[in-house]
């Protein structure tokens, strides 16, 4: 969910020609979209609907709560190498004491994607992704920032079909990963609040710190080891799983205020069909910080360039 600002790079993906491959296609190897870290590919397709349940630890600011979100994210191709998209996520809390519950919706974000590298011999691609977070744009009741956010950040993703006959077995695995940053537009928000008994102002100052953002994943394609390794003998359902993990972190990179590296590792499958893949995957925190239990995330994902592929589903510009 990225945004590019910059005209002269547009014009640039615009003049550039590139060789367009269907989704997520890097020589003999497919890519699918995973569900916490961003695939690296531009493409025509929609997450509809991503839905996650965890539960935040309590902290001094309130109660341990379970949040559940309903997400959604269209992107869209303008040329083959850059495309935009949009999504946001209607959310539910439920608070474990004061504070009850809430829902509505979160900021909108925006964004924008240029694929700059395609590698087809050794299955390799890398993209300059660019996001917004529109602050103001959700509810205030489900904690929707009210200041805005600047996200870029490196996409890259590697297969490994390129090793030798010796570790065959290892050519299904792949890598994908993301390193980028997290910029709000405003450093601390205070707040003014009056005691109703005494009439003593309180102010409370909260910040919001600059954030390093980082992950990674490790997939085993099963199709890729039936078609390009060895033909064990897999049925037409379970050939299209891929077994995967998903690492997300962020650390704050400002050092104040005691705030700690905060991730999760979300181990799962994938189900590839030819037009819409499933996704599966649990939610474990690496900390308290990070979250109170263990969560659970699913996707429906629609590759739109192949349900769509001779009308919408193409590049508006070059297609």
């Amino acid at each position: 969910m990225r945004i590019f600002i910059g005209a002269g790079l547009s014009a640039l993906a615009l003049l550039w020609p590139f060789a367009a491959d269907a989704h997520g296609i890097a020589g003999n190897r497919f890519f699918p979209a995973t569900l916490v870290v961003e695939d690296p590919f531009v493409a025509d397709e929609a997450a509809l609907p991503t839905i996650s349940t965890h539960t935040e630890s309590a902290s001094d600011e309130g109660p341990k709560t379970r949040e559940t979100e309903i997400e959604y994210e269209f992107a869209k191709r303008l040329t083959s190498r850059f495309g935009i998209s949009v999504g946001q996520a209607y959310v539910f809390r439920d608070a474990k004491g004061p504070g009850g519950t809430a829902q509505g919706f979160g900021n909108v974000d925006v964004g924008a994607r240029y694929q700059f590298l395609l590698d087809a011999a050794h299955e390799a691609v890398a993209s300059l992704d660019l996001g917004f977070e529109i602050g103001g744009t959700g509810a205030r009741r489900v904690e929707a920032d009210r200041f805005s956010t600047f996200s870029p950040s490196l996409l890259f993703g590697k297969g490994f079909g390129d090793l030798p006959d010796s570790l065959a077995l290892l050519r299904p695995v792949a890598v994908t990963g993301v390193i980028g940053a997290d910029i709000p537009f405003e450093r601390q928000t205070r707040s003014v609040s009056v005691d109703a008994d005494t009439g003593d102002t309180d102010v409370e100052i909260e910040r919001h710190p600059r954030t390093l953002t980082y992950g990674l994943t490790l997939q085993y394609s099963l199709a890729y080891l039936e078609a390009n390794v060895r033909n064990i003998g897999l049925g037409p359902v379970a050939r299209r799983l891929v077994p995967l993990v998903e690492l997300a972190f962020e650390t704050p990179l400002d050092g104040r205020g005691g705030a700690r590296t905060t991730g999760t590792i979300n181990p799962g499958f994938l189900w590839t069909g030819e037009k819409i893949q499933l996704g599966l995957e649990a939610i474990v925190p690496i900390n308290t910080d990070s979250g109170a239990d263990v969560g659970v995330r699913a996707q429906l994902h629609l590759y739109l360039d192949d349900l769509l592929s001779e009308s919408a589903g193409r590049p508006l510009f070059g297609g």
